[in-house]
């Protein structure tokens, strides 16, 4: 990659997309001294008018006012999956860094060209989820890295619940191709993962639908029906490049509400990691029995304190502008992203097919964020 120029002053940052989750998006990057939101962009020119007036963004537009904007330096991607890549690969192409929420792209081909056009342009892409860069995860991972439950082994992560159309007044999109349960709520557990381990080197899948097509439940279109495309259901077989393996589960099928199940198991120890999809949460761990007579004791939890950031939503593009200005790489990168793309794929591959499926994209090792890292705190 292309040597990266410091930073000087606040980084310009321009808005494609402005849904229900620039909301959160731009209270938090309003409140970090290291970046300033110059311009929001949209399809719907007048609600990001709206937006802006709300936020104290001082412009608005479209996309292109967005590329065309000289103090823009990061755009931040928050369009629908299906054109997130050519969103980036426009933002990319107008000399901007990019941030772009999850899924990075929908197939191998144009998220890889995406990477290989900034990766040549001297240009950082950064990917969510970014509930990596929350105290929970960090937490986790430093007591991971420093030995507590020994030799990571394996790892056991669940989402179930009975789906989106009991409260979303059009969930047609989270069961469409490139969504399901897997691509939608599945970049958390699998970003998590990678996190933690590193490289997935091949994948197992079962996949299953409990309907063809499924109603709507509230709104103004309440009792119309969709289709239903990809599994309802998946589970997914993993095996790291580490030598530990993984059984996750992501449902939209179950009457049972369980969510943010993630536990790690070791030689010495088996750990819990907070909800993915939040920023922070409990983290707890227990040691093997030594003996017990006929019937086992409680186990004893001992807790974790966490530390670290807690913000929430835009702690990765802030990460990722002071990786540049530090010359350091950032923790929700685009290779990371795409990797977790490679594997939910490749898992859809093999829930089709019935064969174990080998991941062809790997990762180095995806950094712990620095200690002391405050997003409040003025550094570039």
């Amino acid at each position: 990659m292309t040597t990266l120029s410091p930073f000087s002053g606040p980084v310009g940052v321009g808005f494609i997309g402005v849904g229900v989750i620039s909301d959160t998006y731009l209270e938090n990057l309003n409140s970090f001294p290291d970046v300033e939101v110059l311009i929001l962009g949209d399809l719907d020119t007048e609600r990001a008018a709206s937006q802006a007036e709300k936020h104290g963004v001082p412009a608005s537009g479209t996309a292109q006012d967005v590329l065309d904007h000289p103090g823009v330096q990061v755009v931040v991607n928050l369009t629908i999956p299906a054109v997130h890549a050519e969103i980036s690969s426009a933002a990319i192409a107008a000399g901007k860094h990019v941030w772009t929420e999850k899924p990075l792209g929908l197939d191998r081909e144009s998220t890889a060209a995406l990477l290989k056009q900034a990766d040549e342009a001297g240009l950082r892409v950064g990917c969510a989820p970014d509930t990596v860069l929350g105290a929970g995860v960090q937490t986790a991972k430093r007591a991971i890295l420093d030995g507590i439950i020994g030799r990571p082994l394996f790892a056991q992560t669940s989402m179930q619940w009975q789906g989106p159309e009991v409260f979303h007044p059009n969930p047609a999109f989270l069961f469409a191709k490139g969504a399901g349960p897997l691509l939608d709520i599945g970049p958390y557990y699998f970003t998590t993962l990678v996190s933690l381990f590193g490289t997935v080197e091949k994948v197992a899948a079962m996949g299953l639908k409990a309907r063809e097509e499924r109603e709507i439940l509230v709104g103004p279109n309440a009792g119309q029906t969709f289709p239903v495309e990809p599994p309802s259901t998946i589970s997914v077989l993993t095996q790291f490049e580490g030598g530990q393996t993984g059984t996750s589960l992501v449902s939209f099928d179950s009457p049972l509400a369980r969510q943010g199940v993630v536990e790690i198991h070791g030689t010495e120890g088996s750990l819990v990691v907070p909800d993915p999809n939040m920023f922070e949460g409990r983290i707890a761990y227990v040691r093997p029995f030594e003996s017990f007579g006929e019937a086992p004791p409680e186990q004893e939890w001992i807790e974790i304190p966490q530390s670290g950031p807690v913000t929430g939503r835009g702690l990765g593009l802030l990460d990722m502008v002071r990786s540049i200005h530090e010359g350091r790489p950032h923790v929700a990168s685009g290779a990371v992203g795409y990797h977790v793309l490679d594997i939910m794929l490749s898992a859809e591959e093999s829930a089709a097919s019935g064969e174990f499926v080998n991941v062809e994209s790997s990762v180095d090792t995806v950094p712990v964020l620095p200690e002391g890292f405050d997003p409040l705190a003025r550094t570039v």
